[in-house]
């Protein structure tokens, strides 16, 4: 029995975090980040075992992205 498809909302989660992914962690590791992300959205839920990536989901949503220095001071 395959597993139901996930829902809009869900889809847009992992989209929303793997494109804020990127600017999270420039690089190697955003990309990763980011690609992991949208391959569990295309085909990983049928997997299942969801739990690591909507925590990893919420973490990439909640954590603020740094500032380069010149902007965090003119922000001040």
């Amino acid at each position: 029995m395959d597993p139901a498809p996930m829902d809009h909302h869900e889809k847009m989660r992992l989209r929303a975090a793997a494109f804020r992914a990127t600017r999270l962690y420039p690089g190697p590791v955003g990309e990763l980040v980011s690609r992991e992300l949208l391959t569990w959205e295309e085909f990983g839920y049928r997997l299942g075992g969801e739990q690591l990536v909507m925590r990893l989901v919420d973490h990439v949503l909640k954590t603020p992205i740094p500032q380069p220095a010149a902007e965090a001071e003119a922000a001040a």
